[in-house]
């Protein structure tokens, strides 16, 4: 029984496989059309986007255009292949702002782009392109059921750019005064990045290693810069602590102020 059943699927695919080739030789449109939208419903998006590329071209000005762009994007997008999708679903709302389907290709192409967004290490530029389709999205939509969704996937990947930045000041911290002074990068790159993302869920770490850098950059200054620097960091401790009074960090944050309180008020 188990070989008759695997014999009548392996049929069934070989069966599906000729008509699929007989369809992607026609010169007729529509069934090409009819079958993709069957192919894409049976999930073998592959073979629906295949069909689609033949169709889109031949369509346009008419009134299934619209259709065939938008299941275009979407085999593309279900396949995973989400820098394809959103290359779509972009030419779609382009040239049908108002269309039936400009909603769902605004939010899947940001979508697509923030499922497709790279780890914190790398290039954020897919990080980048997924805010801009998203927000385009929320302005646009304001009140789509789509919004919270959108909206929890712009504070991801604003924190992965946060992230990325905190890991740029890390490094600045890590070579210290190797071939200049690198505490002062890392607390420039920190405060950017607070500055432009307040509400960070990494905004603590990035306050603590400006105050860290601040302190780096006192204890291995020259003696006569020494003074001033230890105050700048009694300045970032206050405002440490004054955001995050029962901070993780609290207990090196005091050691760190118990130092330069010493240094600035010895007698």
């Amino acid at each position: 029984m188990k070989h008759y059943v695997t014999l009548l699927v392996i049929a069934l695919v070989l069966a599906s496989c000729g008509e699929y080739n007989k369809v992607l030789k026609s010169s007729d449109y529509n069934y090409k059309f009819a079958y993709a939208k069957q192919a894409f419903e049976q999930k073998r998006y592959m073979q629906a986007a295949t069909l689609l590329e033949d169709v889109v071209p031949v369509f346009r000005g008419t009134d299934r255009a619209e259709e065939a762009l938008y299941l275009l994007g979407l085999s593309y997008y279900e396949n995973k292949d989400y820098m394809t999708s959103g290359t779509y679903f972009k030419n779609y709302y382009q040239h049908y702002p108002r269309g039936q389907y400009a909603e769902l290709a605004r939010y899947y192409a940001g979508y697509g782009y923030y499922l497709d967004s790279p780890e914190s290490q790398l290039d954020q530029t897919e990080t980048l392109k997924a805010i801009e389709e998203l927000q385009a999205f929320l302005d646009y939509f304001p009140k789509s059921d789509k919004v919270a969704i959108a909206q929890s996937a712009i504070f991801e990947l604003q924190d992965k750019l946060v992230l990325k930045e905190l890991e740029n000041a890390q490094l600045y911290y890590n070579l210290g005064n190797y071939m200049g002074n690198n505490y002062e990068s890392a607390v420039i790159t920190a405060k950017n990045a607070i500055k432009e993302y307040p509400y960070s869920k990494y905004k603590e770490q990035l306050e603590m290693l400006v105050l860290k850098s601040r302190y780096r950059e006192a204890t291995e200054s020259v003696d006569e810069k020494k003074q001033e620097r230890f105050r700048t960091v009694i300045d970032e401790y206050y405002a440490f602590i004054n955001d995050y009074p029962n901070s993780d960090f609290r207990k090196e944050a005091d050691g760190i102020f118990k130092v330069a309180d010493k240094f600035v008020n010895r007698k």
